[in-house]
């Protein structure tokens, strides 16, 4: 059967019965099944990591279809090319990378716009463990006007390392930048958002 672009929600994991057993297996494997066109495998990546990707592409993009496209871009780059995947990184450091490539090109085509965060901390992450969701939750609104007030280059990394949970040097695998030079982009982002937080009354800001 042949693959057709992937949308949101076409593609599910088995929830019962012995093949549900896939679930659990690493995406490393998932990805060597996706190389010989298991679409069972490609079904459980795809519900594995399509929030977090479309998360990432919303706040850069600020448009629900135009990030539902290029999710559906991404996970066909992964049909497409699952063979040549050869675990330099992580997966989701790989589908990230491909999904910034695409989100910045699609970027280039339209007119700087101001990230829209309130609707993209609106989409559930079920990635989240419950102290993150509530954290996220309390005062996310002024954490939000935070960060859409610092430069696109800091807000790209703080998206990376804090909301997507990379490491240093997965962030910089994903941008195209040395590891110092973004520990250097962190230490900056997080000195600003502290000074925005203090001053709107948030005790403990930056710690």
């Amino acid at each position: 059967m042949t693959i057709h672009p992937f949308r949101l929600g076409a593609l599910k994991a088995p929830q019962y019965g012995p093949l549900a057993a896939m679930q659990t297996i690493s995406d490393e494997a998932l990805m060597a099944r996706i190389a010989v066109h298991d679409e069972l495998a490609m079904g459980i990546l795809f519900t594995r990591h399509n929030v977090r990707i479309y998360r990432f592409a919303l706040r850069l993009v600020r448009d629900r279809q135009q990030a539902e496209d290029l999710v559906s871009a991404v996970f066909l780059d992964v049909w497409r090319q699952a063979a040549m995947f050869q675990g330099r990184a992580a997966v989701l450091t790989w589908l990230l990378a491909i999904a910034r490539f695409k989100t910045l090109s699609s970027l280039r085509r339209r007119d700087e716009e101001e990230l829209d965060e309130t609707t993209a901390a609106a989409i559930p992450d079920t990635a989240d463990d419950p102290e993150m969701a509530m954290l996220k939750t309390e005062q996310s609104g002024l954490l939000r006007r935070c960060l859409t007030r610092l430069s696109s280059q800091h807000r790209e990394i703080v998206d990376l390392v804090y909301y997507q949970g990379m490491t240093i040097g997965a962030a910089a695998a994903i941008v195209g930048i040395p590891e110092n030079t973004v520990k250097t982009r962190m230490f900056h982002a997080r000195k600003r958002l502290s000074a925005l937080l203090g001053a709107a009354g948030v005790d403990g800001a930056g710690q």
